[in-house]
């Protein structure tokens, strides 16, 4: 652990699921932590698909998000380290789905993860990245990880009315700005299971370019049957075929995304 600056933090959001989120939150955060960074993946995703597709078992998790978010669990109590070298984890498990409820007579309940991420105590541990799996719905969960964020990462499925799904999450990104977080800003767009032989996919990523400009990333995620199989294998991409397209296009999105980090650094 080298980094004395407070983390950056990035919260992969849309509310429709199955549009790559997760798979993007891991091979993100394994992309980066290839790069030599060192990196905190908080899984706030009840059905906790980024645990146990790192390889998380629940009995190496003691503690988790939810402990951290209801019972105020000191932070680094509740990370786990993973098979990936520089990447942690804060695992999740069913619990986290009463959360929303437990919380909300928790007068700062939109603050809570905000609260511990920017916090003297989390700077100490050093990581340059915090990256937040959101769950697949606009609910507390979502709302405390973009008040927590400095940006968010909003992957796309190249599919017929995925732009239209952007419209709400966008609606909500402005409502955090106004009423919690107004430095918050979108890091970007991920096109992710393109495939290239659909005309479609090809349409829709033309679409998405011409509407959001410089905010879509050049790198294009493939749908890939690697990238599919490895959670099952408990593993990133990266480690589960380092060779394939998919493993490529992730290394290639965290190249990209960090030169987009300096640029907005103004290093």
């Amino acid at each position: 652990m080298h980094n004395v600056d407070p983390a950056k933090i990035i919260a992969v959001a849309n509310q429709k699921g199955g549009v790559g989120k997760t798979t993007t939150a891991i091979n993100l955060a394994a992309g980066l932590s290839e790069l030599h960074l060192s990196v905190l993946l908080i899984d706030l995703d009840p059905q906790g698909n980024a645990t146990t597709g790192l390889g998380v078992q629940k009995e190496e998790a003691t503690q988790t998000v939810y402990d951290l978010l209801v019972s105020n669990a000191p932070i680094d109590e509740v990370i786990v380290p993973t098979a990936v070298e520089n990447l942690d984890i804060v695992a999740s498990t069913t619990d986290l789905s009463s959360a929303d409820i437990e919380l909300i007579s928790n007068e700062k309940r939109s603050f809570l993860l905000r609260d511990v991420l920017r916090s003297i105590d989390m700077t100490a541990l050093g990581y340059d990245y915090v990256i937040i799996d959101c769950p697949p719905s606009l609910n507390l969960l979502t709302v405390n990880a973009m008040v927590a964020a400095h940006s968010i990462l909003v992957p796309l499925q190249s599919e017929f009315f995925a732009l239209e799904g952007l419209s709400q999450l966008m609606i909500t990104i402005r409502e955090v700005r106004e009423a919690a977080n107004p430095a918050l800003r979108i890091e970007g767009v991920v096109m992710t299971m393109h495939d290239q032989r659909n005309n479609l996919a090809q349409q829709v990523e033309n679409d998405a370019r011409e509407v959001l400009k410089d905010l879509v990333f050049k790198t294009v995620i493939p749908r890939n049957v690697r990238v599919s199989e490895a959670p099952s294998y408990a593993q990133s991409v990266l480690e589960y075929d380092p060779r394939s397209s998919g493993s490529q296009a992730y290394r290639a999105l965290a190249k990209e995304f960090l030169r987009r980090q300096r640029a907005q650094e103004g290093v």
